[in-house]
């Protein structure tokens, strides 16, 4: 194994989050073929129980998929997203960037008091803009984390899109052109959040919904 495959194993193995080839370049040796390490490590660690994997846009080294099973323990889970967050969470994602009027009209029904609060909580989706729009408001998008939690190396990698169609999270009139969004670039009719502004907070306190 070359050193530069040996360096960036080492700091795959310390790092709490995914690494981007940047990451790994900035901490190695000038010159350092990061593509060539990372290709060697991939080979080496195929089949093993601890695999390297593509996700968030960087890598990192996790357990095998099929040893998942020696991981599980019983557990109160601190908070499951309830059915109205996963579809708020997929419409994001989805039609990102989006307004909730915009997720309330996919949906057909009021946004769930306090669904927005918790995805932005849970650091699955941001506040990444404001539409052209009169009142000006907020639009939300996915995070890294959210390609992470779900072991996405970037949003074209998201599954199911004829399944959310059917399942009505999508637009069935979407437009020829349409493609999967970049969740860190403006969009043509969004300017982004103010720096100076006051901090601006999602006031949803509840969980009922009630059918336009």
């Amino acid at each position: 194994m070359s050193d530069t495959a040996r360096e960036i194993e080492a700091l795959l193995f310390a790092a709490a989050a995914p690494l981007t080839i940047e990451d790994l370049a900035r901490r190695l040796p000038e010159g350092a073929d990061v593509a060539a390490g990372l290709a060697t490590l991939s080979a080496l660690y195929e089949g093993r129980g601890v695999e390297l994997v593509h996700v968030a846009g960087g890598w990192r080294f996790q357990t095998a998929p099929d040893l998942a099973w020696l991981m599980t323990e019983e557990r109160d889970e601190p908070r499951r997203l309830s059915k109205a967050a996963q579809e708020t969470l997929a419409i994001i994602a989805y039609h990102q960037p989006v307004t909730r009027a915009e997720i309330e009209s996919v949906r057909g029904v009021a946004a769930s008091r306090g669904t927005l609060d918790v995805l932005l909580e849970l650091g699955l989706v941001r506040m990444r803009g404001r539409r052209r729009t009169p009142g000006r408001p907020v639009t939300f998008g996915t995070t890294d984390a959210f390609l992470e939690h779900y072991g996405l190396a970037t949003l074209a990698d998201l599954p199911g899109l004829s399944e959310m169609k059917a399942a009505g999270l999508l637009s069935l009139d979407l437009p020829p052109d349409f493609a999967v969004p970049d969740p860190n670039a403006l969009a043509p009719d969004e300017d982004p959040l103010e720096a100076d502004a006051p901090e601006f907070h999602v006031d949803f306190l509840g969980e009922d919904e009630q059918a336009h």
